[in-house]
């Protein structure tokens, strides 16, 4: 993945979306820290929010990791509680 400064970026945006628009991906940076990314854009990087779940789920099942029988609700009542 290429890293660029952002005056660079700013100086060069119709190269960067051209390279972009090839596949490669682009860091922006601000005094060497990353701040944006620059990626193509397509049906691909949508997000199946249903099947992220069922992903997410078996996961959970897998490291034997659960919400101790309790509901995501109860879990955010139960935090409450304490702030």
């Amino acid at each position: 993945m290429t890293t660029i400064a952002s005056w660079e970026a700013q100086n060069s945006l119709h190269l960067l979306l051209r390279r972009v628009a090839q596949g490669e991906e682009i860091v922006i940076t601000e005094e060497g820290k990353p701040v944006a990314k620059l990626a193509p854009y397509g049906p691909a990087e949508r997000n199946d929010v249903p099947q992220i779940i069922e992903e997410f789920k078996s996961y959970s099942r897998r490291q034997g990791r659960t919400l101790g029988g309790l509901t995501a609700q109860e879990l955010i009542e139960e935090g409450r509680r304490y702030y």
